[in-house]
């Protein structure tokens, strides 16, 4: 099974999307958007930053775990990762969000 995004309504009426892997599992979640178009617009960010090894800041958490933030060509973040116990296991992160945002549909489950 393919990855694919749900983009989602929160509580406070704004805008998110994750981003999951075939198995189902959250590989990058956004930001909250006001507005609807802005995170589709992010989303068409993800799609076409995703494949480009160098949009990725790999990062070490204050707890000795790892994460990740994937980065737009302005330097803004466009999506994070869940933390990883391992570096390996972030860098098979990134190689899934990689495989899975670019040809990946968009499931809207605002309304």
């Amino acid at each position: 099974m393919a990855g694919k995004f749900e983009l989602k309504k929160a509580k406070s009426d704004q805008f998110y999307f994750h981003l999951k892997a075939g198995n189902g599992q959250v590989i990058l979640s956004s930001e909250m958007y006001v507005e609807k178009a802005s995170a589709e617009n992010g989303i068409a960010s993800v799609k076409k930053n995703a494949p480009d090894d160098s949009r990725y800041e790999r990062k070490d958490t204050k707890n000795g775990q790892f994460m990740f933030n994937l980065k737009a060509a302005n330097h803004q973040i466009i999506g994070t990762s869940e933390t990883y116990t391992t570096t390996a296991a972030r860098e098979n992160g990134i190689a899934s969000v990689k495989e899975n945002a670019p040809s990946a549909p968009v499931h809207d489950e605002t309304a």
